[in-house]
C-alpha cells in the first residue's frame, strides 16, 4: 500500500471560495458586462481591489495584505482566465494537469504524478471553466456532445468528458506543451536516445524514408517527431494534419490542418481522412499525419505508395510489431474488401522504419527499439532490430539503469541513405552506450 502522504484542501478552503465568490458577485453586480469587457486587467484589478476592502470593512473578515492580494490575483483568475488552473499554467515544469473531479487533482512533474491543494468550489464552477475553454475555439460541450478535445491559447491540448460519460462529475485533462522547444543536444543529455541514433535517423528523413513512430500515451512520440522533423531540407513544402494541433515544425514552408467536429446539427464535420485526401491536391512534398487513429491510415498509406516519400505519423503501440498490427486493423476499417494479405503487402512497401518510444517507470522519456521492415514472410511482417534500449535494473535513487544497444545488423536502408550523399560509419550498429543514473 503506498505510503505517499495525501494533499487535501484544507479547512479554511470553503471560507476562502466564500470570501472569493462574495467578492466576484459584488464585481458582476457593480459593472455591466460590457463594462467588463471593457476594463483592461489593471483595471479590474483596482475594482476588485476596492471592493475587497470594502468587505473587509463592512463584514470585519480578518485578512493579511498577502491574502489580499491573493484573493484579488484569484479573482482576476476568474474573469479572465481559467479560475484555480491558472496557477498551475504559470508553472513551467508541469506537464500534465489533471482535473478528476472538482476537488481532486493531479500534476505530471518529471514524469511523476502528484496530488495538489488546488480545488474548485464545486461541479458547477468546473464545468464553467470547461465551458469558457471550448466556447474559446468554436466548440461545444453538453448532454449530447458530452466529450470534446480543444487548445489553450498556449497550444495545450485539453480533453474534457462530463456526466452522464463521467460518474465523477466534470473531469478534464491538459497536456502541456513547453513554449521552449527541446533542442536535439538536450534530448541527448536527458539519455533520450545516442549519438549513433540519431545520427542514423536523421539520415533517414534526409533520405526521404517513411516513418512511423509508435508509444503510448505521454511516452514521447510528439516530441519525437518534432525532434526528427528539424533534418527535412528546408526547400521542402510539408503539409500537417492533426485532430488538435499541437505539432511544432521548424521549417519555414509548411501548411497545418486540423480536423473539425461536427456542429450542433451533426453536420459540417470533417475528419482526417478528409484532409489526407485533400493534401493530395495540394502538392506536397511530404505528408505529416499526427496520429493514425482511424480510416485515415488507409489514405495515409496510400499517399506514401504514390510518390510522398519522407512522410510520417504516430500511433499508439506497444511494440514496432505492434504498430503494424494497429495499422493493418485501422487499414481494415476503411475498406473491408481488400484481402489481409494485399493489406500487409502496401503496409511494409509504405513503411520503410518503426521508432517505438515509451515512457520509463522513472518517468523519462527513451527511444526503445527501432526495427526496419523487411518485407512479407508467409502471414508475417518481416522486420529486423537495429537499436533497443535494455534495462538492467533500478538504481537505489529510483532511476532506470540500462544501455542503449545495436543489435550489429546493416540495414537494407544503407543503400537509400549512401544515393543521397548520407554515409554513416557501420560501426553505430554495433555500439553498446550505458546509461546510469546521473
Amino acid at each position: 500500500m503506498s505510503t505517499r502522504p495525501t494533499v487535501r484542501p484544507s479547512a479554511g478552503a470553503d471560507r476562502w471560495f466564500e470570501i472569493k465568490s462574495q467578492v466576484h458577485l459584488k464585481l458582476l453586480n457593480t459593472l455591466s458586462p460590457e463594462q467588463l469587457k471593457a476594463l483592461n486587467k489593471e483595471g479590474v484589478r483596482a475594482q476588485i481591489g476596492m471592493l475587497v476592502e470594502r468587505l473587509v470593512l463592512d463584514e470585519g473578515i480578518p485578512m493579511t495584505m498577502p491574502e489580499r492580494d491573493k484573493v484579488i490575483e484569484e479573482i482576476q483568475d476568474e474573469v479572465f482566465g481559467l479560475g484555480p488552473l491558472e496557477q498551475l499554467l504559470k508553472d513551467n515544469t508541469i506537464s500534465d494537469i489533471m482535473v478528476n473531479g472538482y476537488d481532486n487533482v493531479y500534476v505530471e512533474r518529471a514524469g511523476r504524478l502528484v496530488e495538489t491543494n488546488v480545488r474548485f468550489k464545486d461541479q458547477a464552477h468546473l464545468r464553467m471553466i470547461i465551458d469558457r475553454i471550448v466556447s474559446n475555439v468554436g466548440r461545444r460541450i453538453d448532454d449530447s456532445s458530452p466529450i470534446v478535445d480543444a487548445r489553450l491559447d498556449d497550444g495545450s491540448r485539453v480533453c474534457a468528458v462530463i456526466p452522464p460519460l463521467s460518474l465523477i462529475g466534470p473531469c478534464m485533462s491538459i497536456r502541456r506543451y513547453g513554449k521552449k522547444l527541446l533542442t536535439t543536444e538536450e534530448l541527448l543529455k536527458n539519455q533520450t536516445f545516442t549519438h549513433g541514433i540519431i545520427d542514423f535517423l536523421s539520415g533517414c528523413v534526409e533520405a526521404r524514408l517513411n516513418i512511423v513512430i509508435a508509444g503510448g500515451s505521454g511516452s514521447g512520440k510528439t516530441t519525437m517527431l518534432n525532434t526528427m522533423s528539424r533534418f527535412i531540407p528546408e526547400e521542402e513544402r510539408v503539409v500537417t494534419i492533426e485532430d488538435t494541433a499541437e505539432l511544432q515544425m521548424q521549417q519555414p514552408h509548411v501548411v497545418r490542418l486540423e480536423t473539425r467536429p461536427p456542429n450542433i446539427e451533426g453536420a459540417g464535420a470533417v475528419t482526417a481522412r478528409d484532409l489526407v485526401i485533400n493534401t493530395l491536391r495540394m502538392r506536397p512534398d511530404r505528408i505529416i499525419v499526427g496520429e493514425s487513429r482511424g480510416p485515415e491510415a488507409l489514405d495515409m498509406l496510400q499517399a506514401m505508395n504514390t510518390g510522398h516519400d519522407g512522410s510520417m505519423t504516430t500511433i499508439h503501440a506497444n511494440t514496432p510489431r505492434d504498430a503494424f498490427s494497429r495499422l493493418e486493423t485501422l487499414v481494415m476499417m476503411a475498406s473491408q474488401n481488400v484481402p489481409d494479405k494485399v493489406i500487409r503487402q502496401q503496409l511494409t512497401s509504405a513503411i520503410h522504419l518503426v521508432v517505438q518510444c515509451s515512457r520509463l517507470s522513472d518517468g523519462t522519456r527513451k527511444v526503445t527499439a527501432i526495427a526496419e521492415v523487411i518485407g512479407v514472410k508467409g502471414d508475417q511482417v518481416e522486420m529486423q532490430d537495429l537499436f533497443e534500449f535494455e534495462r538492467s535494473g533500478i538504481s537505489p535513487r529510483g532511476k532506470v539503469v540500462g544501455r542503449f544497444r545495436g543489435f550489429g545488423k546493416v540495414p537494407q536502408c544503407m543503400d537509400k541513405l549512401r544515393g543521397y550523399g548520407i554515409h554513416l560509419s557501420k560501426g553505430i550498429f554495433d555500439e553498446v552506450v550505458e546509461i546510469g543514473d546521473k
